[in-house]
């Protein structure tokens, strides 16, 4: 798996009780290989891209407060990737 959707599918399961749709974008990411984020992010409806823009601030949000510079790079990529 793409490193960059390692930690996008580790931050999904920290919210997959919270909100039940991320449940769903949590078995994408584990159900197909994506070869990266693009393919990933082709592979969302609206639906998906709305819980993700949650989360993904959230995550990003608190990998900066926690500097950790490297997970924030991460999420980041495949935030900017959605708008």
């Amino acid at each position: 798996m793409d490193v960059t959707l390692g930690y996008l599918r580790e931050s999904l399961s920290n919210y997959t009780e919270k909100y039940p749709s991320c449940q769903k974008i949590y078995t994408m990411l584990k159900e197909n290989q994506y070869k990266n984020e693009s393919e990933f992010v082709n592979d969302l409806n609206e639906a998906d891209v709305a819980v993700l823009d949650l989360v993904l601030k959230n995550e990003i949000t608190y990998a900066k407060k926690e500097q950790d510079h490297k997970r924030a790079d991460e999420l980041n990529e495949v935030y900017e990737l959605l708008f």
